[in-house]
């Protein structure tokens, strides 16, 4: 197994911090399953200053215009989204999974690999009209992602932009966010010895 970490929007960062970024994440081999490289953020998530990198390396990723609320994908893209939005003095949405919010909400269902899953927003706390940058941790088939999208904009949000700490390449998931605008800190690009 080989594998290519390159970094898109870490370079801004002081000198040696989008290394140390990049250090942060560790690869674990055969996890979930034999010939997966796991990228692990958990250390990313445990270090202070890392964490703090990449929130302002997230921070830059604001289209032109600005946003008026980042949205996170649930779960990972909670551990992102609520300190961007902190950061950039706007409000936070949780994009849960369904059953988890109060009713009423909205939802959007979409394939996954072995059946289907839905994603949902809690009604009314979206002002139609509204920007909103939506963030994950990996952009990998872009089918959540893609339904993230069509979700706020369902409720009446304009997606001003999707970012992401990672996207795998090889499953290309730009592909199905084709016409946005879609950022990533990192890049991997990795190939299974089959």
């Amino acid at each position: 197994m080989t594998d290519d970490l390159t970094d898109v929007a870490l370079s801004g960062l002081l000198p040696g911090r989008a290394t140390r970024v990049r250090e942060l994440i560790a690869d674990v081999p055969d996890f979930p399953s034999p010939g997966i490289l796991f990228k692990d953020i958990t250390p990313l998530l445990a270090d202070a200053e890392g964490l703090a990198d990449v929130v302002e390396a997230f921070t830059r990723l604001v289209p032109a215009g600005g946003v008026d609320l980042v949205a996170g994908m649930e779960a990972r893209g909670f551990l992102f989204g609520a300190p961007v939005a902190h950061a950039l003095g706007v409000g936070f949405l949780p994009l849960r999974k369904a059953g988890k919010l109060p009713p009423p909400t909205s939802s959007v269902s979409y394939d996954l690999e072995y059946g289907s899953a839905s994603i949902e927003l809690r009604a009314g706390t979206l002002d139609p009209g509204a920007r909103v940058l939506i963030i994950d941790d990996v952009l990998a088939t872009g089918g959540t992602a893609a339904a993230a999208a069509e979700l706020v904009e369902q409720c009446g949000g304009v997606v001003a932009g999707l970012a992401f700490l990672l996207e795998l390449e090889a499953l290309h998931g730009r592909d199905r966010l084709t016409g946005r605008n879609v950022d990533t800190l990192l890049r991997v690009s990795t190939t299974s010895g089959e």
